[in-house]
């Protein structure tokens, strides 16, 4: 569930990321909170797709998903989320 009372600069320092089994160095990777929490809302449709078959290829296609510091954080001139 989403904090809403988090302030969105939190809730997007962090992302959760699917790494491919099969292509080294490839996944997909979405903004969220320290929790591991997605706002669905912020998601483009294309993005929301590409969540859930991630979530549910866990384990044929990607790995267990990660909470990770966002790279955008670590570097502030990457392009935005789609």
């Amino acid at each position: 569930m989403l904090n809403t009372t988090t302030p969105s600069r939190e809730r997007n320092a962090f992302e959760l990321r699917f790494e491919s089994l099969f292509h080294a160095g490839r996944g997909l990777a979405f903004p969220c909170d320290a929790a591991g929490d997605v706002n669905l809302d912020a998601l483009s449709e294309r993005a929301r797709i590409n969540y859930f078959v991630a979530r549910t290829t866990v384990g044929r296609d990607y790995s267990m998903p990660l909470v990770l510091r966002s790279e955008r954080q670590r570097n502030p001139y990457l392009p935005s989320y789609c």
